[in-house]
């Protein structure tokens, strides 16, 4: 886990984002609280956790509040599936993109609790 990288990243999403938090976990690693506002107007809280090898490896994305209904395009771990794994590039993506990507997300969610579909494009995995 690149941790410089990370500080980095977290002070450029903070340029771009209200609400972030760039906290310590328990074994010494770093994750991100964001809280997100749709274009409804529902707010909700996001955790960003990195793996080991971040950033190789895009970040797990899970909503903390409100619970989710149980719904598509999420992992049985319940993060939330904001990018195809295939489609992450260390060289181009970072926190801010990830938070912006889960931001869609949200609204994409919104799109399915009322009208049950999910809107754009999918790619199945």
């Amino acid at each position: 886990m690149d941790i410089a990288r990370i500080q980095r990243e977290f002070v450029e999403a903070q340029r771009n984002f209200a609400l972030v938090e760039l906290r310590p976990t328990p074994d010494g690693k770093l994750f991100v609280k964001a809280a997100i506002q749709t274009s409804i107007g529902r707010q909700y809280v996001l955790s960003v956790q990195f793996p080991e090898t971040y950033p190789y490896e895009m970040p797990r994305v899970f909503v903390d509040a409100p619970p989710l209904t149980d719904s598509p395009h999420r992992y049985k771990a319940g993060n939330i599936c904001y990018l195809h794994p295939s489609m992450w590039n260390p060289g181009a993506h970072n926190l801010t993109f990830v938070i912006w990507r889960a931001a869609k997300w949200l609204n994409k969610y919104e799109v399915w609790r009322v009208k049950a579909y999910w809107p754009g494009a999918q790619i199945r995995h």
